[in-house]
């Protein structure tokens, strides 16, 4: 089992917490406010713990659920406290009204966050592709990821198979773009032919 910190108190975080909590995995939620991330870490149980904010993470996986527009913040406050981390970006780049990404063409969000990061630290995208409501237990959904580092992939790739879901490999880091490209897609079939967000993209394999 891996050692997970959370970094971001919202429905998201709460999901996969909730999911890694029922697996085994060692858990830590940290969010800018104190309080609730001690309540969330005592509802979730099974030895949750809350971190402090800014402080060096304990988990060797760090994932960034924060919203968007806060994550690179958040990295370049963090630091050298990141260093030697896998940081798991789950953040979607979308305007306010779903119109498109606010990311420039040939670049995404994972991106800018690794820039930010220590040159130890390991970014992969993952997640951006699942709405946190439909990560029920017991349910197998596909989670696409991305990134450059092999082992922190593969870490990657353990961590989300145990959480009972399918880890798909969608290539290096560059190919975050189009990873966020689909929660933009997820969201506009949504508010058009799926009619609400009760539903989640995966592949199917014919042979």
């Amino acid at each position: 089992m891996s050692s997970i910190s959370i970094i971001g108190l919202g429905g998201m975080g709460r999901a996969i917490a909730a999911r890694a909590v029922g697996s085994g995995h060692t858990v830590e939620v940290v969010g800018r406010d104190a309080a609730k991330a001690k309540d969330l870490a005592a509802a979730l149980g099974g030895g949750a713990t809350a971190g402090t904010f800014g402080t060096a993470p304990a988990g060797d996986i760090v994932i960034l659920a924060v919203p968007n527009a806060a994550a690179v913040p958040v990295v370049a406050r963090y630091g050298n406290a990141l260093a030697g981390k896998v940081i798991v970006d789950i953040t979607n780049p979308m305007k306010a009204d779903a119109s498109g990404l606010t990311t420039s063409d040939g670049t995404s969000a994972a991106q800018e966050i690794a820039t930010a990061a220590p040159a130890s630290a390991h970014v992969v995208k993952a997640f951006n592709t699942v709405f946190g409501h439909v990560l029920t237990p017991g349910r197998r959904l596909d989670v696409l990821f991305a990134g450059d580092d092999a082992q922190a992939k593969a870490s990657v790739s353990a961590f989300i198979e145990s959480l009972g879901l399918r880890p798909l490999d969608a290539g290096g880091l560059d190919m975050a773009h189009w990873l966020e490209g689909t929660g933009l897609l997820m969201v506009s079939l949504a508010r058009h032919s799926a009619g609400d967000f009760n539903f989640a993209l995966g592949v199917s394999n014919f042979h």
